[in-house]
């Protein structure tokens, strides 16, 4: 097997053959490291490589597996990590030339999880200023390029993830996502990603955005995903919202017939302007479920036009957080977060207790639908990658700080807290990547998981790489 083949070999894959004792860990690890060595300065999916001590890492998991030591599940596999989560002795810059230089001082407990597993982490992939927009572009690192065009949008804030993963910068890469940050990376990159229920992957330090921001895996294949999650999930002291039951057996139980599933298709939830593109290829994915055995049913949530006021006054509010860093550094911040924080300066707690009661309402209006289905699908995202250094794609209408209006599908569903994933599901004619969305209820992450393999297994991607 070559380099570049082992930079692109499954995590479940390689695991495996580790055990046997048929791939080393130090011989995976520098295919990788090859890899970014020599693609990075194109990509820029890296905050911080930390290359030495992955190749460390590799070779003490090597002598683990020569002494027959006890083995964990990603024993030996390399690992990214998004540079809005903590990892002990690693900068922690959040993408902003304000946290230039801050170190982490611990592990944050998913990162733990890996590392207890035998996962090798290779460095922090880029993000967008503190997670703000769904742009690959940061005042910190500049442009993450999507590895499909170069110069063109690789997705939201765990971009960085979403182009090492279609790179072939190893198998397992960690998101995070507030309102699509897991989901539209995947989709503008060509990868797999979910977005689990909240507290299934406990989350602390707490953000300050409602309980909206949740961790995930993004990969190329669903079995990577699931081995992944499995690892991370589970109740922790620290995260007061993580939830109290272990995760199920994801990777002994993706194989599932989906005949008798009820499933909904919505193609715009009443109100989110599509491009025609993104929409014939997506309403043609949700007919492999049909072919599946499914019943499908397109439908129109009564709850889908609530959503845009909701999420442009708590997206804006929630960016309050970064107010008080506007008199030293409003100049050398991202301009839209300037001005997103500026929109929503003069909101009164009054409006703002207004707006949480209907997002209260808009939630449980989401949990009451999702009793009558099984699943939602939905476009992962309205538009194809656009150039980086724009808000919007030229095409759509311009704003200051409004990036939402080509992502109204993602952010329902970090408000309700429920399960949701982007898989890919076809090329544009320019050769861009498509996601198609699978939504399930609350808590069932497996039913997620399971009619993403299925879909894999029906239309597989994985073979498909970006001709860098």
């Amino acid at each position: 097997m070559d380099s570049t083949e082992l930079a692109f070999l499954p995590a479940t894959d390689a695991a495996a053959l580790i055990r046997d004792k048929k791939l080393s860990p130090v011989e995976l690890m520098q295919a990788v490291l090859s890899r970014i060595e020599t693609l990075e300065p194109k990509v820029n999916a890296f905050a911080t490589l930390i290359a030495d001590q992955a190749m460390d890492g590799a070779k003490a998991a090597e002598a683990a597996v020569s002494d027959g030591k006890p083995l964990g599940p990603l024993h030996g596999i390399p690992v990214t990590i998004k540079d809005l989560a903590v990892m002990k002795d690693v900068p922690m810059e959040s993408g902003s030339l304000i946290q230039k230089g801050t170190i982490g001082a611990f592990d944050t407990p998913f990162v733990a999880r890996l590392k207890e597993a035998g996962a090798i982490p290779l460095g922090k992939t880029t993000t967008s200023e503190f997670g703000w927009k769904g742009v690959s572009q940061s005042p910190l690192t500049g442009i993450t390029h999507n590895p499909w065009k170069h110069g063109y949008n690789a997705g939201a804030s765990s971009a960085g993830a979403g182009a090492g993963a279609a790179a072939g910068y190893g198998p397992l890469h960690q998101g995070s996502d507030g309102a699509g940050s897991i989901r539209m990376p995947s989709h503008f990159c060509g990868v797999f990603g979910i977005k689990p229920s909240y507290g299934r992957v406990p989350n602390w330090p707490v953000k300050n955005n409602d309980q909206t921001s949740h961790n995930g895996p993004m990969t190329r294949t669903v079995a990577d995903g699931a081995l992944m999650l499995q690892v991370m999930s589970g109740p922790d002291p620290l995260d007061h919202y993580s939830l109290e039951s272990p995760p199920a057996d994801y990777p002994a139980l993706l194989d599932r017939d989906m005949k008798g599933m009820r499933i909904a298709y919505s193609p715009d939830l009443g109100h989110a302007r599509v491009d025609p593109e993104i929409a014939d290829m997506v309403k043609d994915a949700v007919g492999v479920f049909e072919s599946l055995g499914a019943t499908v049913e397109e439908v129109t949530p009564d709850w889908g036009p609530d959503g845009p006021d909701l999420i442009r006054f708590f997206w804006a509010a929630h960016e309050l957080s970064y107010a008080a860093y506007l008199d030293e550094w409003e100049d050398k911040m991202d301009p839209g977060l300037v001005a997103c924080i500026r929109s929503a300066q003069n909101h009164p707690t009054e409006t703002y207790m207004q707006m949480r009661e209907r997002k209260l309402a808009y939630v449980g209006a989401i949990h009451k639908f999702f009793t009558e289905w099984d699943l939602l699908l939905t476009p992962a995202v309205s538009v194809a990658a656009f150039p980086a250094e724009r808000l919007q794609p030229e095409h759509w209408p311009e704003h200051p700080w409004d990036w939402v209006m080509w992502a109204e599908f993602s952010y329902p569903f970090n408000m309700s807290h429920n399960p949701a994933a982007s898989i890919p599901c076809g090329f544009t004619g320019d050769g861009l990547p498509i996601g198609l969305q699978i939504v399930g209820p609350r808590m069932n992450d497996l039913g997620v998981l399971q009619a993403s393999a299925a879909f894999e297994k029906a239309r597989p991607w994985a073979d498909k790489r970006p001709p860098l």
